[in-house]
């Protein structure tokens, strides 16, 4: 079994997945783009996250069509694109990008102790976490 595969079913047998949209939108990502070049467990880790809603997984959609037509080398645009619409957001979905391009830095992402998101962004971070924890564990 290949790491797609393990990661599904390790992310399903925590039960990590919020709804079967979430992990239909996760598999979709996974079955088109982990075996391109750029994949690694950061970027992984932002496709978890960014398959929560329809909106996100839109913005993810876009950023990795690029990479695979090759109009960007690595994930560094991607990055570059998350800090931008962090700063647009001053919200809960601002937290969210600055998880993203945590998961992309390979560092784990603390929320600061004064933020003020609605607790709906808190639940979504958690389980990025507890997800971010399972991936990292996958050989």
């Amino acid at each position: 079994m290949g790491f797609k595969e393990l990661c599904i079913q390790a992310l399903d047998e925590r039960r990590l997945f919020e709804d079967s949209g979430h992990r239909t939108r996760f598999k979709e990502l996974m079955d088109c783009y982990s075996d391109y070049p750029f994949f690694n467990k950061g970027l992984c880790k932002c496709m978890y996250l960014s398959a929560w809603d329809e909106e996100h997984f839109a913005v993810m959609l876009g950023i990795l069509t690029e990479l695979a037509l090759g109009r960007e080398r690595n994930t560094e645009e991607m990055r570059r694109q998350g800090e931008e619409l962090a700063m647009k957001h001053m919200d809960g979905d601002s937290c969210m990008y600055q998880m993203s391009n945590a998961f992309l830095d390979g560092e784990v992402f603390q929320l600061p102790e004064d933020t003020q998101i609605p607790p709906e962004f808190v639940y979504i971070m958690k389980k990025a976490q507890k997800a971010a924890e399972v991936i990292e564990g996958i050989e």
